[in-house]
């Protein structure tokens, strides 16, 4: 009998970026949890992923990884207390913590007592490819970004997608980020110079450059809320003849979908 249960999918804990919508909780901050044939990773635990992961029955557990792009806290905050999740309180050690150098320095974003509950901590670097289980992924370069901050591709037995952590927009962001699927955090409608997060036109200009099967737009700060992300996603749809998704709270993603067209 064929198993139709997809291998790979990815949950949207949250959707909501930038300092406003992320203290107020105008859309939730939880992150990203990858479950890609059976090995589950969580990824940017900000405030509220222990609380949005357990409401969808996700069970912290089982995840073999955390991976922090960076340490701002709407990336990082639950760190802690997911690692604590993760190993069942220490009782069952296990599982890594990946993370930037600047985030396990002087001013590190785990608490020193559960270093001791992981199997190990890696330092993310620029052009470094990671394993864990049958899934791996590259940290291709370094972000411009307040700290340091870094994006991934995962390659899997049957897919690849990329994810766009913040980020300014600059030379060599798209070569580094081609696969079938990107997810891009994009906080802002218009560009904001100088601070150093993607706006709608750079979305525009990066998908269509790589040219995906499909794009999810995440991460969203309240110039994006206020101007209906669904409906920026269905004109960047139209203007790139690529499918464009704007993720919701809760969204899970069947990355078997990818083949399907463009409506």
């Amino acid at each position: 009998m064929k198993d139709n249960t997809s291998r790979d999918t990815i949950t949207f804990l949250g959707t909501g970026g930038a300092r406003v919508m992320v203290s107020q909780q105008i859309l939730a901050s939880g992150g990203l949890w990858l479950n890609l044939d059976g090995t589950e990773i969580l990824i940017d635990p900000g405030p509220g992923s222990i609380v949005q992961s357990t409401r969808r029955r996700l069970r912290a557990r089982r995840l073999e990884a955390i991976i922090l792009s960076h340490r701002h806290l709407d990336h990082a905050a639950d760190t802690n207390i997911m690692v604590e999740a993760m190993t069942q309180g220490g009782f069952n050690r296990h599982g890594w913590l990946f993370a930037p150098a600047d985030a396990l320095g002087s001013e590190p974003v785990l608490f020193s007592y559960l270093k001791s509950y992981l199997e190990g901590v890696e330092t993310l670097e620029a052009g470094k490819t990671y394993s864990i289980g049958k899934v791996s992924f590259t940290t291709p370069v370094r972000h411009i970004h307040p700290v340091e901050t870094y994006g991934m591709v995962f390659t899997t037995p049957r897919h690849t997608f990329s994810y766009i952590a913040d980020t300014a927009y600059f030379d060599g962001l798209c070569r580094s980020y081609s696969s079938e699927l990107l997810i891009i955090n994009v906080v802002f409608v218009e560009p904001h110079p100088p601070v150093a997060h993607l706006s709608v036109p750079d979305v525009k200009r990066i998908i269509t450059q790589i040219s995906p099967k499909v794009a999810i737009i995440t991460h969203f700060g309240m110039s994006m809320w206020r101007a209906k992300p669904w409906q920026i996603a269905q004109q960047l749809s139209q203007e790139t003849r690529v499918r464009v998704i704007a993720a919701r709270d809760g969204m899970r993603f069947d990355l078997s979908t990818l083949e399907e067209p463009v409506d």
